[in-house]
């Protein structure tokens, strides 16, 4: 049995869990070039490739731009050649000193709610005192009774 070469909308919609306005939007952005049959939009195993690889691309965080521009590239040959290779190379370098840097944010913004966090506790804890030397508790709906 050979594999299915022309693909409708829905099925790449289906096979890749992604909706069929995204799909016409690739296609609007001339990431995807299907032909027509009538309204109907005929994709081939090329244009389904090159869906996996916006999918992909956008999991990595590459723009839109960014992702045409590498198929533009691969486009100019049959094969592709050194200038995509170098770009994808400038692409993914940028990509991880980015995520580096949201890594440090994220280690940042945690020692920061520890340290917040500590505070509060400790805040909390010292209000709790006072109130038990004063001789006042809280009951567990949180009304102050006394003892």
């Amino acid at each position: 049995m050979s594999e299915k070469q022309t693909f409708s909308i829905s099925d790449l919609s289906q096979e890749f869990d992604v909706t069929t306005r995204s799909i016409r939007f690739y296609e609007d952005q001339g990431l995807l070039k299907p032909t027509r049959r009538g309204q109907t939009r005929i994709f081939t195993t090329k244009d389904r490739v090159r869906l996996k690889l916006i999918l992909r691309g956008k999991r990595m965080g590459f723009s839109l731009a960014e992702t045409k521009e590498l198929f533009d590239l691969w486009d100019e040959t049959l094969t592709g050649n050194e200038k995509q290779l170098l770009k994808m190379l400038e692409i993914l370098s940028a990509r991880r000193e980015q995520l580096e840097q949201q890594k440090n944010d994220i280690a940042q913004a945690e020692m920061e709610m520890d340290t917040a966090e500590a505070r509060c506790r400790e805040a909390l804890a010292e209000l709790q005192e006072e109130k038990e030397e004063q001789g006042l508790s809280t009951n567990f709906e949180g009304a102050v009774v006394s003892r």
